[in-house]
């Protein structure tokens, strides 16, 4: 079960440094990030995260939003976590967890 939870968090933080870093990225290249290669593989990177919120969130909320809903429910799915892997981690003896 702590393999999952650590998994899992790991998943939440790669997901959450892609669509940070497509976003820095993006204030960096300007209006020219659609033609910049480091920008299209972040995008690429980012777009299950992207999708899913997309396909959750109500059509009133903007295109342009949807990376900020889905950073923001990364990070309450990432504190849910943590929380889940210290428990365990208090369960099943701080050796373990290292």
């Amino acid at each position: 079960m702590l393999l999952a939870v650590v998994i899992l968090k790991s998943l939440i933080e790669l997901s959450l440094m892609f669509i940070v870093g497509r976003f820095i990225l993006g204030l960096l290249a300007g209006a020219k990030k659609s033609t910049n290669i480091f920008w299209q593989l972040l995008d690429i990177a980012a777009k299950p995260a992207l999708y899913i919120t997309r396909k959750l969130s109500p059509k009133l909320i903007l295109d342009q939003h949807i990376p900020l809903a889905a950073a923001s429910w990364l990070v309450i799915a990432w504190v849910f976590v943590v929380k889940q892997k210290i428990e365990l981690c208090v369960q099943a003896g701080a050796s373990l967890c290292q």
